[in-house]
């Protein structure tokens, strides 16, 4: 398209915004999602707009964020409601404010606000034609709609696994001599001190099976503005299995990460959220996600078993919810949670024989292994997304 198939306007051209109203009653099955200015808060069977949506964050640390829903949703009064005018595409709009990073109109320090007033004076540049507008949304769509596709296939793949995980170790019936389930089949049981487990299976202290614990560094005064270098990984990006937030990366230099002598990642290694206010968190990190080279700073845990468990057996049972309880507690200030490596040490852990764990890791890797491959197209079109992103929104690619 060249410049004059392009038109300058004021948001309140293409939006008609209001405010959200009180959240409703919430109901776990309600047909319609709730949103407030962090996304969606919960379902309801009630609804304060129809058909496209724009969601606007309007105070408070969401402040700017920007939202998109092609049904019925009830937005909050912690959002603005954004209706698409005639001549307009919703998607193209949505995609256009998220370029326009929202937060930077804000007014006020304390309590940052996005108005209406703010937004309807926003002068943006869009395609005079409806349909050229579209076919950039799709664009963008179709990479965000892959992208969501990945999501939830690596969901369900941990769903699979976690399954797997519970029949075999939590209801003890993964597959015995004779392939039948062990409990089922009448499997014998002993005491222990986690319960009953099979015979023959023990409980230790995870200090036993762990051939490393160890956390990472960075330099004297933190990692200063660097744009680039080694990805230096903080508690902030210890989120779960595959999850990973690029946007709160931060980096040390490629001499001081030479210089390391702990901290560095590697393939399958368990990671664990060791001090600050969400103590439990852990993650696992596998070929090359997120990253083929980086480190841990000394907010982070690396746990990396020896011959007795297998790092996926260990990042599963450091991932039940009594587990991460356990973890928790090991939490004695206060002031400043933390863990120390003696306290993880002394966690128990279950240890199964050598057959079943065998078993588990072959069975379990093929799912991991595809997992990281979703994480690592995600990454891909994500960046490709972003780059496409303003070039599209300024006319500089044609469609």
């Amino acid at each position: 398209m060249g410049s004059s198939n392009w038109k300058d306007i004021v948001l309140e051209d293409a939006i008609e915004f209001r405010n959200g109203k009180t959240s409703p009653q919430r109901q776990d099955n309600g047909a319609n999602p709730v949103y407030g200015g962090n996304g969606v808060i919960g379902y309801t069977e009630e609804y304060n707009s129809t058909s496209e949506t724009i969601i606007i964050g309007r105070v408070g640390a969401y402040c700017g964020s920007v939202y998109f829903y092609e049904g019925s949703c009830w937005v909050t009064d912690n959002a603005i409601i954004g209706k698409i005018r005639k001549d307009y595409d919703g998607r193209f709009l949505f995609y256009l404010l998220k370029l326009l990073n929202l937060n930077n109109h804000r007014t006020g320090s304390s309590q940052p606000l996005v108005n209406q007033t703010i937004l309807n004076s926003i002068q943006i540049r869009v395609p005079r034609e409806k349909q050229n507008q579209m076919r950039i949304a799709s664009i963008l769509s179709a990479l965000d709609e892959k992208i969501e596709l990945n999501r939830q296939t690596n969901q369900t793949l941990e769903a699979i696994a976690q399954a797997i995980y519970k029949e075999w170790f939590v209801n003890f019936n993964f597959p015995d001599d004779e392939g039948k389930p062990y409990q089922d089949n009448g499997g014998e049981m002993q005491e222990s001190e986690l319960g009953l487990i099979p015979k023959g299976w023990r409980v230790a202290r995870l200090g036993e099976v762990l051939d490393t614990i160890e956390s990472g560094t960075r330099p004297k005064g933190g990692v200063g503005d660097l744009s680039n270098g080694i990805p230096s990984i903080g508690a902030e990006n210890i989120i779960g299995l595959g999850k990973y937030d690029y946007s709160k990366e931060k980096y040390i230099s490629e001499d001081f990460f030479k210089k390391m002598n702990r901290g560095i990642v590697r393939s399958k290694d368990v990671l664990l959220y060791k001090d600050g206010a969400s103590l439990g968190r852990k993650s696992m990190f596998m070929n090359d996600f997120p990253h083929k080279i980086c480190a841990v700073n000394e907010h982070v845990f690396i746990l990396r078993t020896n011959e007795q468990i297998n790092q996926y057996f260990l990042y599963f049972w450091l991932d039940q919810s009594f587990m991460t309880e356990n973890i928790r507690n090991l939490n004695t200030n206060s002031a400043q949670p933390g863990i120390n490596q003696s306290g993880v040490s002394s966690l128990q852990v279950l240890i199964p024989c050598k057959e079943v764990l065998q078993k588990f890791e072959v069975l379990i890797e093929p799912l991991l292994n595809q997992l990281f491959v979703g994480c690592k197209q995600n990454t891909t079109l994500s960046k490709i997304r972003d780059i496409m992103l303003p070039k599209l929104m300024n006319g500089e690619i044609e469609v």
